[in-house]
């Protein structure tokens, strides 16, 4: 049974507060929890799964025997998730240390100048993933990437990309060797950077777009070309239009 106590503190964890003062951070749903225990690079405190999902996963539970596990009803699930369905499983990770990008040469790199929608963060490592980017440097003003709808749309992704929250003027200054591109809504045309092998990719606000002070360390604006009348594309969308264009 899953004890009011329990419920309290899982609850706690759907805000940032409550999230950084005790370490860690929220997975739901059997996709994103299996890949974050793979990957070894999140401990898994605790694991709060219906009976069913317990016994056709156990002999993979076995392997991280310092995981408290508790069977649960599926009420009692629904009482402590952020889904709109509840989905058999949800456990408590801690998180891990911060890690400075050390090595950026031969590899692109995403810059990301304070993408504040949960959804879009996600989608971005998601998709930084697909597109074997490495890291992603954070401004501290984006979402947190533990926030639960972040963690939801990362689809696991997160065990696999670097995101390293910093201040983007200070840190683009010191790797000032590394052309940096800015999107814009004018600038260079993407489709001739195929093959681009080494570059900082610099993506703005959802709505301002990239700061001033980021843009001062810009060495050169790039664009999608567009044939419609949309006067913007989602933040998300257009980082996966310009890393397709450097493959």
């Amino acid at each position: 049974m899953l004890n009011k106590t329990h419920t309290k503190y899982i609850q706690t964890l759907h805000h940032k507060k409550f999230r950084d003062e005790n370490g860690v951070f929220i997975a739901e749903g059997p996709k994103v929890v299996l890949e974050l225990l793979d990957s070894r690079e999140f401990v898994c405190l605790q694991l709060f799964a219906v009976e069913e999902w317990l016994i056709s996963n156990a002999k993979t539970l076995q392997q991280y025997s310092g995981t408290e596990i508790f069977t649960v009803k599926d009420f009692e699930l629904e009482k402590i998730s952020l889904l709109t369905t509840a989905n058999n499983v949800l456990a408590i990770f801690k998180k891990k240390e911060q890690r400075r990008p050390a090595q950026l040469k031969e590899k692109i790199t995403l810059v990301l100048d304070t993408i504040q929608d949960p959804g879009n963060l996600g989608t971005i490592i998601r998709t930084a993933d697909w597109f074997g980017v490495e890291n992603i440097i954070c401004s501290p003003a984006c979402a947190d990437m533990y926030n639960p709808k972040v963690v939801q749309s990362t689809m696991g992704s997160l065990a696999r990309v670097n995101i390293f929250y910093t201040n983007l003027q200070e840190w683009l200054q010191e790797n000032e060797t590394i052309k940096k591109y800015a999107a814009a809504l004018e600038g260079k045309n993407i489709k001739t950077l195929k093959d681009t092998r080494e570059a900082i990719i610099i993506i703005g606000n959802e709505g301002k777009g990239i700061s001033d002070a980021v843009m001062s360390t810009v060495d050169e604006k790039i664009t999608i070309p567009k044939t419609g009348e949309a006067e913007s594309l989602n933040a998300a969308v257009a980082t996966g239009i310009i890393l397709a264009a450097f493959s």
